[in-house]
């Protein structure tokens, strides 16, 4: 059976795989765009089978649904005007993540770790979204120096949850869905902004989008987020 592997370091919660990467690395067995429903909690450094059934793929830990995905034939999503990296530094000295929440330790969003990607999205002035300026560190690329898929993914998910408590508690949501596409190569070293913002809320379910944007404002990629509050 073919598997993959979370490492530990790309942790969103303190014990278990960030959602977004987790859903790079499936739907990197895929032609994108692609869409990822996460069934349970991601586990780390352990082997996670891959079965695919027709055009559906799923992610097992034994016998635990980890996650299912597929290809889509396209993502139809309006992105918001774009916000420059003035906006975007400006912004994310309005990050409401504290240093011991739940996504403290996150690999691309927690202010507790020192070796984050720093993507602290704080709300644009006057407007309803989220930004930060996003470098992208020289690891993350493959031989050519375009970013690989996974860390895209990763770092379109955090900002949606921001995106989604613009005003009020930052109460507990998780991610169960990711749909993303990547329209254009983004080059370690370079800094980015990355945007995120609210489509609906319905009871305790949230969908939010997000999207990276060139420094000359040009789409890279984007994404859909459903997170669910716990009951």
């Amino acid at each position: 059976m073919e598997t993959i592997v979370i490492p530990a370091r790309f942790n969103g919660p303190r014990d278990s795989g960030n959602g977004g990467y987790a859903s790079g690395i499936v739907a990197a067995h895929l032609e994108e765009p692609a869409e990822v429903n996460l069934r349970s909690p991601v586990p780390l450094d352990v082997p996670l089978g891959l079965v695919r059934d027709g055009a559906l793929l799923r992610v097992l830990d034994g016998e635990t649904l980890v996650a299912e995905a597929r290809a889509l034939p396209g993502l139809d999503l309006a992105v918001p005007d774009p916000v420059n990296l003035e906006q975007a530094r400006s912004a994310s000295e309005r990050y409401r993540a504290s240093s011991d929440g739940v996504f403290s330790s996150c690999f691309v969003c927690g202010p507790a770790r020192e070796d984050s990607f720093g993507v602290f999205a704080g709300q644009v002035e006057g407007r309803d979204l989220v930004a930060s300026p996003w470098t992208p560190p020289a690891w993350t690329a493959g031989d050519d120096g375009t970013v690989r898929p996974e860390f895209v993914w990763a770092t379109l998910d955090c900002p949606t949850y921001f995106a989604l408590h613009l005003e009020g508690e930052l109460t507990l949501s998780m991610l169960v869905r990711q749909s993303a596409e990547l329209r254009a190569p983004i080059r370690a070293g370079e800094e980015h902004v990355v945007i995120a913002w609210p489509i609906s809320i319905s009871g305790r379910k949230r969908l939010a989008g997000s999207a990276v944007l060139t420094p000359d404002g040009e789409i890279a990629a984007v994404a859909e987020a459903l997170l669910i509050e716990p009951r």
